[in-house]
């Protein structure tokens, strides 16, 4: 079974013992994989914050007219990484998700607050700017002032594949990519198409550590890739392109991290139980 599959099956199973009926990307229409409504995909109900952020993005996340938004479906990344991390916005405790992603040590307090779709032009003449799924702030007197964080689930193992990164990035941002040759070398070997990558969509995160770079300093951010694992060659490919990536990071000292959800959640419920039962429970009996 293949990684997408795996995932939608477990995700269909989940679904069902919940007792949700399950309609297509047209309604009536296409693979039963979204649920009516977006509540019933989420541990906790969307908040206002939330809900204005995906608004903002440009992932059309919530739909419009009688078709569902993609944060329906049932392998949403947006929808998982809203059920890891909005529950900690609501208990205003940024530090305790910080320390569980590998970000910062156990019982610092220097992570403030959340961010959601949060964007960091890389040119302010480029129409577009990447979304970053989920950002935590710290205190404005830490060196690093963000921790920002790439959700991935279905993503990696879905058959259409991504692309490269358009010249333009590598012509019209040369002051960014100082401090940087590993990473630029990288960016022309993938540049326009990228057939060095299966899996993991290179082009995505380094697009990202060009805008928090020229926002905050090669040495003001971390970026941790935070993915769903799966059985089989998908996962352990998948994995193989995450640290070879994750090398071409580190000899430019960028603070680039990745993890599973699998790996995180195990960390949650091994340190946050049991004050946080029902949120641990939650995740555990739908991802793990």
């Amino acid at each position: 079974m293949n990684g997408f599959n795996y995932i939608l099956n477990k995700q269909t199973e989940w679904a069902r013992s919940r007792g949700f009926n399950l309609v297509g990307s047209q309604g009536v229409r296409g693979k039963p994989a979204y649920v009516s409504c977006h509540d019933d995909n989420l541990f906790l109900p969307l908040s206002e914050k939330l809900r204005d952020s995906l608004n903002k993005g440009d992932g059309n996340e919530l739909g419009a007219g009688e078709h569902p938004g993609k944060l329906q479906a049932i392998y949403s990344s947006s929808a998982l990484g809203i059920n890891v991390f909005q529950y900690w916005d609501s208990v205003n405790d940024a530090p305790a998700i910080a320390a569980a992603c590998g970000l910062c040590k156990q019982g610092s307090r220097a992570a403030s607050h959340f961010s959601f779709e949060e964007k960091f032009p890389i040119n302010d003449g480029f129409a577009k700017h990447p979304n970053l799924d989920v950002v935590i702030h710290n205190s404005p007197e830490s060196k690093i002032k963000v921790l920002a964080i790439e959700c991935k689930f279905r993503e990696a193992y879905d058959a259409r594949g991504h692309q490269g990164i358009k010249p333009k990035y590598l012509e019209q941002c040369e002051t960014l990519w100082a401090d940087m040759p590993n990473l630029r070398q990288l960016a022309e070997d993938i540049s326009p198409a990228d057939d060095e990558f299966k899996y993991l969509h290179a082009a995505q995160l380094i697009k990202h550590i060009l805008g928090l770079k020229r926002k905050f300093g090669l040495d003001g951010f971390r970026l941790l890739y935070l993915w769903y694992d799966v059985l089989g060659l998908d996962g352990a490919s998948h994995r193989q392109e995450v640290d070879t990536f994750s090398a071409y990071a580190k000899k430019d000292r960028i603070m680039f991290h990745s993890l599973s959800y699998q790996e995180l959640i195990c960390q949650m419920a091994k340190t946050l139980e049991p004050e946080h039962s029902e949120y641990i429970h939650y995740l555990t009996g739908r991802y793990l």
